[in-house]
């Protein structure tokens, strides 16, 4: 059965945020006198949300007195400087523009905070239908509330709906969902721990994906 709606995973899928995340972090993280994360130590982190994030990278997590005062810092901050150098993987917009001229349905799911997935949806990805991020009354990913939202607004079947991620929550999301996943290479994991994570369907580069869909082998 031919794929007709493809749902994205936001960060490490469509856009590369990792230096602004990475940023945002170690400016909260110094502003309480705490030690700086590495770009590979934010790599890993990613992934449940800001939250999540930031419990990784802060020490003693949730333990910690400052916590709260260094992640609303760490809110703050990014929400002033998350698109400083943050820009869509190469590729990415001529998949979109592609899938769009074929009469797919596209739509972005993330554990982001809603407003920025609507805003970040309207200033790099306007030819995506919908977006759906963190929001109040919806489990976050790896549920699959938002994945089924976004099927529903669509009124999308589960066997002709793929999901796209770079990740081992985006794994989970898709078969908690009853939908198939393609897993990126060029994100925010690295093959072997996608394999380890169960991944089935992995592509080098967005425009595989038309490949993939055209000779209908997802």
């Amino acid at each position: 059965m031919k794929i007709k709606t493809v749902i994205f995973d936001l960060d490490g899928t469509l856009l590369d945020t990792l230096e602004d995340l990475t940023d945002a972090v170690n400016h909260a993280l110094l502003t309480y006198d705490m030690p700086k994360r590495d770009i590979g130590e934010v790599r890993r982190f990613v992934g449940n949300g800001i939250r999540r994030l930031m419990v990784l990278a802060v020490p003693g997590g949730e333990d910690n007195p400052d916590f709260e005062a260094v992640f609303a810092e760490f809110r703050r901050y990014y929400d002033i400087h998350c698109n400083d150098k943050t820009k869509p993987y190469d590729g990415i917009l001529e998949l979109i523009d592609a899938l769009k001229e074929k009469n797919i349905q596209t739509a972005v799911v993330s554990n982001k905070v809603d407003s920025a997935v609507q805003t970040l949806k309207r200033r790099y990805f306007p030819q995506i239908g919908v977006a759906v991020g963190d929001r109040e009354g919806l489990r976050r990913k790896p549920a699959p509330d938002s994945v089924f939202m976004a099927m529903e607004l669509f009124h999308a079947k589960q066997a002709e709906t793929v999901y796209v991620g770079d990740s081992e929550v985006d794994i989970e999301t898709a078969a908690n969902a009853g939908i198939k996943c393609v897993s990126v290479l060029w994100g925010f994991r690295n093959k072997t721990q996608l394999l380890e994570s169960g991944a089935k369907i992995l592509i080098k580069e967005p425009l595989e994906l038309l490949g993939l869909m055209e000779h209908e082998t997802i």
